[in-house]
């Protein structure tokens, strides 16, 4: 038997059809316990997310992680969690809808939409397998992290390239690597800061919190932290602030080891220690919102800031199925459509 998948269609037969798969990092299948052990088991296996010994860290993952982890993080999940299901995942088919109409339209049958979670369902394979099925020949993959890290990105193309690696016949492949500084992204999550101050007023401090990583990570070349710092100076610059008026934070750290700094939690502490009474805060890293924004951001960091003297807490949403950021991913798709 061939170690190869075969093509149920012959491509020289078949007019040219591009398939398109917008990604994000993933969701449990719902907010148990043995829902968030077979997902947690799956991230935090894979050795682009955790850089450690693989014995070393499979005894830790599995005597100690998933059997304790997964009963709190299915408290928080059941705490966002929504008669549609996973918000990540609800709004992720969303984006996907609003593509999908738009090419349809442009294009008709000759380009195909999914979406895809790099960990749990739907899966990256299945989607895959999906238009292989269709006879597509041009594959643009978009990972939803408009900043490069391996954790996301990375772990993103390792999954194509496995899955894909196993055919027979490879069709054209455009992958998105980042696209941190893109004009229309950049304008999109300027046009959100500026709707929400002109109804909830200008913040004594402007927050970007992006997703943290291990400071190991930076000192061995993962370009996150830069492309993160280049995002901020590029929607500053289009808001027009003063240096006095933002900060910029990384959120969601795990473990004992140093991750990038300044910490989210405690700067929002400091600020509000220091006397800033409003802030309003805003993730760029996330393109959907998922539990580290509605629950990390929305409540625990909010609790924080109160706590610490802080009277008005205001997260900005991420920029999710509104159409600048659907237009972001059209202009980083429609050129490599066949």
């Amino acid at each position: 038997m061939s170690r190869y998948a075969g093509q149920s269609k012959k491509i020289h037969d078949c007019t040219s059809k591009s398939g398109v798969l917008l990604t994000n990092l993933g969701t449990p299948d719902s907010p148990t316990t043995g829902a968030l052990r077979r997902y947690l088991r799956e991230f935090l296996s894979d050795p682009r997310v955790v850089e450690i010994p693989r014995l070393v860290w499979l005894v830790i993952l599995h005597g100690i992680i998933l059997r304790v982890r997964p009963k709190k993080s299915a408290k928080l999940y059941e705490s966002i969690w929504t008669e549609q299901g996973s918000p990540l995942l609800v709004i992720s088919q969303q984006q996907k809808a609003k593509v999908e109409h738009i090419l349809t339209e442009k294009y008709g049958d000759k380009v195909i939409v999914d979406v895809a979670m790099r960990y749990g369902n739907p899966s990256i394979g299945s989607a895959l397998e999906r238009f292989q099925a269709s006879g597509v020949d041009n594959i643009i993959v978009l990972p939803l992290y408009p900043q490069y890290a391996g954790p996301t990105t990375g772990a993103t193309f390792d999954a194509v390239f496995n899955k894909i690696k196993t055919w027979r016949w490879i069709p054209s492949i455009h992958f998105q690597s980042s696209y941190h500084d893109n004009p229309l992204y950049i304008k999109a999550l300027a046009q959100s800061i500026t709707k929400h101050i002109e109804v909830h007023g200008k913040p004594d401090k402007l927050v970007f919190s992006y997703h943290g990583m291990p400071k190991y990570f930076l000192e061995q070349g993962d370009p996150y932290y830069c492309f993160s710092h280049k995002t901020t100076r590029l929607v500053v610059e289009e808001l027009g602030l003063n240096k006095e008026d933002y900060v910029m934070t990384f959120q969601s750290r795990f473990g004992k080891a140093e991750w990038l700094k300044p910490y989210t939690d405690e700067t929002l502490e400091n600020l509000a220690e220091e006397g800033n009474k409003h802030i309003a805060i805003i993730s760029p890293a996330f393109s959907a919102d998922c539990l580290e924004t509605l629950e990390e951001l929305v409540h625990e960091n909010k609790d924080i800031f109160i706590k610490a003297g802080g009277e008005q807490y205001h997260y900005i949403a991420a920029l999710n199925d509104q159409d600048a950021h659907i237009d972001v991913m059209l202009d980083l798709i429609e050129p490599h459509i066949t």
